[in-house]
C-alpha cells in the first residue's frame, strides 16, 4: 500500500537538512527498505534543503538501479535539470537470477510492487527533502510496464508517467484507479522484443498491446477517441489527448527505431512535464 499523503507530509517534514555528499546511500551503495533496495542520484551543487523534483525510472528486466545511476547519459538528463533520480531495483528471485518486476501478468509475483514503492517514496523523503507533486515516474522495456502498472494502480500519488516501450502485460488490468492520469508513451515501430501489439512470451505469458493500453486510459479519463492533437517533429509521429478530465492527459509518440531509450527522450519527457 503507497504511503498516505498525511504520513508523506510528515516524513518530508522531519527531514533533516543534507547535502549530495551526506546522503548515507545513493549511486554506490543501495538504500535498502524492507521490500528491496534503490538507488540515489543527487543535482551537482545541490544546497541540501531545497525540495526537489524527482523522476522515479524503473529498469528494464535483468538491469539494476545501480545500472540506471550509473548511465551517465540517463542520469544527467535527469540531475542537469535539478531533479533527484530515484532508481528501484527489481527483484531478484534467487542469488544470481535475473531482476524483474512484479506487475499484473509478470512472470514474477514474488512482491508487492505497490508497497515496496510505496516504502522507497517513503524512505527518499526521509533522506531528501522532496517535492511529492513534482515526481515523474518513467522506466524502460519492462520498467516502462512497471510505470504503466504504477499509472493504474497508484496514478494519484504521482504527478505524471512517461514510460518508454513497455506497457500492460495480458491480462490488462479490468480497470485503474479511476482518478485521470497524465501520461506520455514512448516507443518505436520496429520494436521486435516488445512490440506495439505485444508477443507471447513462452506459454503462459503475454505482453499487451499499447494501443488497447490507451484506449483503457482515454476512457477512464474522460478523453476523446480522436486526439486533440497531431505532430510530427524530430522523427516522431506523436497523437496527444488533452481534452480529458481535469488532471488527465495521454499522448502516444512513435519513432521508427527498435527497442531503445533515446538519448534525448527524457528531456522531451521532463519538457512535457514542466509544461503541465
Amino acid at each position: 500500500m503507497a504511503l498516505g499523503p498525511v504520513l508523506l507530509a510528515l516524513a518530508i517534514l522531519l527531514a533533516a537538512p543534507v547535502s549530495a555528499a551526506e546522503i548515507a546511500c545513493g549511486e554506490t551503495a543501495p538504500c535498502a527498505v524492507p521490500g528491496g533496495t534503490y538507488h540515489l542520484a543527487a543535482p551537482a551543487g545541490w544546497d541540501g534543503t531545497t525540495p526537489l523534483p524527482a523522476v522515479l525510472f524503473f529498469h528494464g528486466y535483468g538491469s539494476s538501479g545501480a545500472a540506471v545511476v550509473g548511465n551517465s547519459a540517463l542520469r544527467d538528463s535527469v540531475t542537469g535539470r535539478g531533479y533527484l533520480l530515484i532508481a528501484p531495483d527489481g527483484r531478484e528471485p534467487e542469488p544470481g537470477r535475473r531482476r524483474s518486476w512484479a506487475h499484473q501478468g509478470s512472470p514474477d509475483s514474488g512482491r508487492d510492487e505497490n508497497a515496496f514503492i510505496g516504502e522507497v517514496m517513503a524512505d527518499v523523503a526521509a533522506r531528501v527533502p522532496l517535492r511529492r507533486d513534482g515526481v515523474l515516474v518513467s522506466g524502460f522495456s519492462q520498467g516502462g510496464s512497471m510505470a504503466w502498472h504504477v499509472a493504474c494502480s497508484m496514478g494519484g500519488d504521482f504527478a505524471a508517467f512517461a514510460p518508454v516501450s513497455g506497457a500492460f502485460w495480458r491480462p490488462h488490468p479490468e480497470g485503474c484507479t479511476g482518478e485521470p492520469v497524465r501520461l506520455l508513451h514512448l516507443h518505436g515501430l520496429a520494436d521486435t522484443v516488445v512490440p506495439l501489439e505485444g508477443r507471447p512470451i513462452g506459454e503462459r505469458w503475454h505482453q499487451g498491446d499499447v494501443f488497447e493500453a490507451l484506449a483503457q486510459l482515454r476512457a477512464e479519463a474522460g478523453c476523446g477517441s480522436q486526439p486533440d492533437r497531431i505532430s510530427i517533429e524530430d522523427g516522431r509521429r506523436c497523437r496527444a489527448w488533452t481534452s480529458c478530465a481535469p488532471g488527465g492527459e495521454l499522448e502516444l509518440c512513435l519513432h521508427d527505431g527498435g527497442h531503445e531509450l533515446p538519448a534525448d527522450w527524457l528531456g522531451r519527457a521532463l519538457d512535457w512535464f514542466e509544461a503541465g
